[in-house]
Parts: C-alpha cells; structure tokens; sequence
C-alpha cells in the first residue's frame, strides 16, 4: 500500500482520534449486523476471535508507545514476499501439502467461501459456481454515510491480500529496524493476511488504528489479529493508536465479540 497521507494531516487526526473513535465505533454498531446484504450471497456469520476480552486487553497494556518513525529508506521489497508456504508463517497443518505455494495462494484458499480448490502442484487456484470471496471488512458509501452491500467475488484477480497491520505502518512503528528475515514474516505471517475487497483495502491504505477501523463484521477479528501483530514482532504504537485500540477493544467486550 502506497504512503498516501501526508504526515501533518496524520498528525492532526491523530490528535482527535481517541476522542472520536467512540462514536465512529458506535455509528458503525448500529449500521451493521449479520443480515446486512451481500452482492450475490447469502449473509454470512459474524468472524469470532480466538482469544478472550480479558486477553487482548492485556496484550494492548503490553504494546510499547513511542512516536511514528519517518517512512525514509521505505519500499515494500523491504517486505519480501510472497513467500513459499512455511509452517512458520502459521497456516497449520491443513494447509501443509500447499509447500510449492505462495503464502499469498494459501490464504485465497483458507479465506474462500464455497468451492474453490488450490492446485498443490501447480498452485492453480478453481472457483467452483458456487465458490468466491465475501469482503468482511465492509466499505462505507461516502454519499450516503452508510454501509455499502457486502462484496461477493468470484475471480482471484478481484481479491485483494490485505496485510491487516500494513507493511508502511510496520515500517514506521519498528520494522525499519529489524532485520529482512524478520520483515519477511511480518509480510506473509497468516494472522496478518486477509482476503479483502479491493475497495475496502484502498480505503484504509497505510492507516493505523487510530485512523481506520474495518465499519463492517469483521472489525472486532480485525482489532484480535492487528494487536497480535503488532505484540508479535514488537512493533510500536503512538498515543493516539494506544487509546484508539483501548477504546475499539473495550466496545468489542461491551458487545461480547471476544471468546
């Protein structure tokens, strides 16, 4: 994802983020539930996290604060991927006989709704007629203000693979000093991959937490799996971040939407 915005307007919605985060969260709430339509499929359930409330609000007292560090010196080949399927990028065993694919493949596989197979020799992937994708993360229609109809995608080159804390938001929290190997996992880490509408992923570009919160079903799993991310491979968070994910995090166990 490009670095689109500019470091004083970051700045400055930094500063009122925590503050209005709350109402952003709430508005969201009452615009989406599980019945919200699907272009071309049926509704599909509510994402359920694999940890407890209790749990991911430890791990964000755990995350370490300190300011954005400047983009210089960043390229997203700083990043390799996609890389071979590894187990030490996390897809488990059901995913081991895919060693030849990408993790980039693998995850259009594990995320894919319906019949959609992947080729372990070729790392071909088939979408049956009732296989795609269901975008999760929800796209907010600036005219109306309102969620737009989840998104139903049937061809792999309409599928975006989100990185769920984005490689430039890694680099300016930390990873700018790690070594290339540990980058690498950070690009093809399972936790941090999501198949996505393309144009929810625009819509989020680089941004922090602070700054982007999916609006849809998925903003709960989403908060679980970036936090992880970023406790993972110790990566930073500034003030505005911190309070941003202590307030969308405190939400998510008002509703119940930990384990």
């Amino acid at each position: 994802m490009k670095w689109s915005t500019s470091r004083t307007a970051r700045r400055a919605f930094a500063v009122c983020a925590p503050i209005c985060l709350a109402a952003v969260v709430a508005s969201a709430c009452t615009a989406v539930d599980e019945s919200t339509p699907i272009d071309g499929g049926a509704p599909g359930p509510v994402p359920t996290a694999t940890r407890s409330g209790k749990d991911i609000g430890d791990m964000v007292e755990k995350l370490v604060e300190a300011p954005e560090a400047s983009m210089s010196g960043y390229s997203r080949e700083k990043f390799p991927h996609w890389d071979t399927n590894k187990p030490e990028h996390g897809f488990g065993d059901q995913f081991a006989q895919y060693s030849r694919c990408t993790s980039r493949d693998v995850m259009m596989l594990r995320d894919a709704v319906g019949s959609v197979t992947l080729d372990p020799n070729t790392c071909d992937l088939k979408v049956g007629k009732d296989g795609g994708w269901r975008d999760e993360y929800g796209f907010m229609d600036p005219k109306t203000g309102k969620l737009k109809p989840y998104k139903w995608i049937t061809n792999p080159a309409g599928v975006d693979a989100e990185h769920i804390v984005a490689l430039a938001e890694a680099w300016r929290s930390g990873a700018s000093k790690l070594d290339e190997d540990t980058r690498r996992r950070i690009a093809n880490d399972a936790v941090n991959l999501e198949a996505s509408d393309p144009s929810a992923n625009r819509s989020k570009g680089d941004q922090d937490a602070a700054n982007y919160l999916p609006p849809g079903i998925f903003r709960c799993v989403y908060l679980e799996r970036y936090i992880t991310i970023k406790v993972k491979y110790g990566l930073t968070v500034d003030p505005a971040e911190h309070g941003a994910l202590r307030t969308a995090v405190a939400d998510c166990v008002s509703r119940g939407e930990f384990r």
